[in-house]
């Protein structure tokens, strides 16, 4: 079985947004060579998502909508947790969007859905953020 690992690195300028990272993971894919198996992506910072859905402009000012409506940004003194920093709503939206997905690779493609494509969610923005690819099969 072979294995491959890479880093990708997010800065986003605002402090929420979705970024389609499919194109990014089937490049990852091919990179390794591994032709069957399986692809993990997982955001490596506890205010940043990655999952899968539709690349539709109005899903995602749906999306922005909802989490806003479960967890506002403001009034920070609204958490318990906002102290030091202000990210607490950032916190709770991650975990309603997940952590990460794990796509089968079959032929050398990502295996996906007819409309599914791959984002990170980004929800603490204006700084530097790690996403982990890794790639196992044959």
């Amino acid at each position: 079985m072979k294995s491959y690992r890479k880093e990708l690195w997010f800065h986003i300028n605002r402090r929420r947004d979705f970024v389609n990272i499919t194109g990014t993971l089937q490049n990852c894919v091919e990179e390794s060579g591994i032709k069957e198996g399986l692809l993990l992506c997982n955001a490596m910072h506890i205010t940043a998502s990655v999952f899968i859905n539709d690349d539709e402009p109005g899903l995602h000012q749906d999306f922005e909508e909802w989490l806003e409506t479960l967890a506002p940004e403001k009034p920070y003194s609204r958490y318990r947790h906002n102290g030091y920093e202000d990210n607490a709503d950032a916190h709770l939206k991650r975990t309603i969007m997940g952590r990460e997905v794990v796509v089968a690779i079959t032929g050398g493609r990502l295996d996906l859905g007819p409309w599914e494509q791959i984002f990170y969610g980004e929800f603490d923005g204006k700084r530097k953020k790690r996403v982990l690819v890794k790639i196992i099969g044959e």
